[in-house]
């Protein structure tokens, strides 16, 4: 069975998550720290960025698709409120599965700490404001 998923919600979610990295990574943010850390070029041409900006539309679309449908699954499990599933549902599929691999590939990178959980952040926040978008706007007849 395919769990209801209300699209528009999964569209705007994903949207939302160029949003928050937009603002999360802005120099006057965490931007300038993040690319010291990550040893990214901030100044290359914008071009460059092209397909990576692609990339995280499909893969943000992906998320969000995944945490709509897990979201009406733990709603019809759990019953309750829609948006709680939602929230606790991204929460839990962030340190289950985001932070839990972040942790684990930037430990065997060698990559610093700080990094890690400056990206893992990243994360929580989107999946949060993924979860509550998502939350807010049921698939019609689950709420």
């Amino acid at each position: 069975m395919v769990p209801e998923i209300n699209y528009w919600a999964v569209l705007l979610a994903t949207l939302s998550s160029m949003l928050v990295g937009t603002i999360w990574y802005a120099r006057g943010v965490f931007g300038t720290r993040w690319s010291k850390l990550a040893n990214v070029d901030m100044d290359r041409p914008g071009s460059s960025a092209v397909m990576p900006i692609v990339v995280t539309v499909i893969v943000s679309f992906i998320t969000a698709w995944v945490l709509a449908g897990a979201s009406t699954i733990a709603w019809h499990f759990y019953g309750g409120s829609y948006l709680l599933s939602a929230l606790l549902t991204a929460i839990i599929l962030w340190a289950g599965l985001t932070a839990a691999r972040f942790i684990t590939h930037d430990a065997f990178e060698g990559r610093p700490s700080s990094l890690t959980i400056l990206n893992i952040g990243h994360e929580l926040v989107t999946l949060v404001v993924m979860g509550l978008i998502i939350g807010v706007w049921p698939p019609a007849g689950t709420v």
